[in-house]
Order: structure tokens, then C-alpha cells, then sequence
């Protein structure tokens, strides 16, 4: 089995609620990170604009970057949920390492502003998944643009797009995500 996201950006209103939820939930204190992300898209030029936006957050991809590119194994992908976690304590910390980072296409793994942080990101919200809840991001959402779930429910309930403005699916990491793109 394997978890992921759904995004409906032809819904978001790029509010920013689910980063403040994730936030919130989650206790970040420090302003430099956060575990989602709200991008704003402006493509044309006057008189023919448009804005989109474009939620990131960990994947939990089928092949993680991330994982490989760890030296000592401070990243793992849940056999049960296809979730990825990193583990803290093993983490070098930024100072010292900063490969998980680079190696992911989206820039994911987060460092605080303290001397060698170490490396942190969404959880899909674990303590609320064991409890039958969905991630607070997808709770927050007050237009619905996001849901979670196993790939194989969210392809029967949202068909199986892997595209949206502004995202490039890197095939060989397989990120759990589907999209309904704007149009």
C-alpha cells in the first residue's frame, strides 16, 4: 500500500491554510520551515494573465532521492504506508550534509535556522493517521483542494493525472501524488 495526495488546483485559492494548519499542528516555530508549501504561479502577460498555485510538500515517492543520497540511513520509506520519515537523531544535520535536499527535484527536506539542523518534512501526519485521521493540511482546506489516501483510492476517485502547472513528475522517484490541473 501506498499513501499520497491529491491536489485539485483548479480549486485552490491559495489562502494558505493548510501551511498555517501544518504549522500549527506540527509546532513549527522556526519561519524558515514548513513541512507544506503554497507556490503562486503567474504566467502570460497583460492582458492575458493567469495565476495558479501549487501545493508541495514530501511526496512520499515510490523511489525517494532522498533516501539514497542519505550517507548514514537517517531516511526511510515505511514498508506499511510508503511513508517517508527521517529519523533525527541520525541525521548529520545540515552542516555537514544537506544531500537529501539536493537530491530531491522539489526541494523538500527542510533545515531550521539553528547551528546544523537537522533535516525535517512532512510525516503525513502519522500521530493523525493512526487514528483514522487525515493530514491536517487536507482538514484546513476550505475549498477542498486537497485530499490523501491510498494511490489506488485516489485514482478511482480522482483518475490517475500525475501533471499541473508549474510541477514536473519526476518518473523515476514515482511521487504519490495525483492532480486535477488547472486548466
Amino acid at each position: 500500500m501506498q499513501l499520497g495526495f491529491y491536489f485539485d488546483q483548479s480549486k485552490c485559492i491559495g489562502c494558505f491554510a493548510c501551511v498555517v494548519a501544518c504549522k500549527d499542528w506540527h509546532d513549527i516555530q522556526d519561519k524558515d520551515v514548513n513541512w507544506i508549501k503554497l507556490l503562486t504561479l503567474e504566467n502570460g502577460r497583460y492582458p492575458d494573465i493567469s495565476v495558479n498555485f501549487l501545493v508541495l510538500s514530501c511526496y512520499h515517492c515510490a523511489e525517494p532521492a532522498c533516501i539514497e543520497s542519505c550517507p548514514v540511513g537517517a531516511i526511510h520509506k515505511r514498508a506499511e504506508d510508503g511513508i517517508v520519515v527521517i529519523d533525527q537523531e541520525q541525521c548529520m544535520g545540515m552542516n555537514s550534509c544537506n544531500l537529501c535536499r539536493e537530491a530531491c527535484p522539489y526541494h523538500i527536506p527542510q533545515f531550521g535556522s539553528e547551528t546544523n539542523a537537522k533535516a525535517q518534512m512532512c510525516d503525513f501526519c502519522l500521530d493523525r493517521w493512526a487514528q483514522n485521521s487525515k493530514p491536517v493540511c487536507v482538514e484546513a482546506c476550505p475549498v477542498e483542494a486537497l485530499d490523501a489516501g491510498t494511490l489506488d483510492e485516489l485514482k478511482a476517485k480522482y483518475g490517475s493525472i500525475h501533471v499541473a502547472v508549474g510541477f514536473d513528475y519526476a518518473t523515476k522517484l514515482q511521487p504519490s501524488v495525483i492532480f486535477k490541473p488547472s486548466v
